[in-house]
């Protein structure tokens, strides 16, 4: 049987999106580490390209920006020890956080658009 995921659900997905993107996006003013410049600079920048891209997805959905959501949330989850700035307890878990939401949901997105099954037995 064949499953696709209903547009309310990739509504409510984007949303969660933009909801991360903004997380991270703000997080190095309300966690505390605004002055790490590695880590404040990276959730600036991928919190804000998540969040654009989460809503532009809410106007007219594309595979592209699902792809684009999960490879930003991978870096999300592993910039921390990319740039070095694992040992910032705060930076390191809203990165870490966040990228895993939003690149769950893509990868969900992407497996339902695409009809695949659940399973093959």
């Amino acid at each position: 049987m064949l499953k696709s995921l209903s547009s309310n659900n990739r509504i409510a997905f984007d949303v969660v999106n933009i909801v991360a993107g903004l997380g991270l996006l703000l997080s190095p003013w309300y966690l505390g580490y605004a002055n790490e410049t590695y880590a404040a600079w990276n959730a600036w920048i991928v919190g804000a390209a998540v969040a654009l891209i989460a809503v532009a997805a809410l106007s007219a959905f594309h595979q592209v920006e699902e792809w684009a959501n999960a490879a930003l949330g991978l870096w999300a989850v592993i910039a921390p020890w990319v740039l070095g700035f694992s040992a910032v307890t705060a930076a390191m878990w809203a990165h870490v956080i966040a990228g895993l939401v939003v690149a769950v949901l893509a990868a969900v997105s992407l497996w339902f658009t695409t009809n695949r099954p659940f399973s093959t037995a």
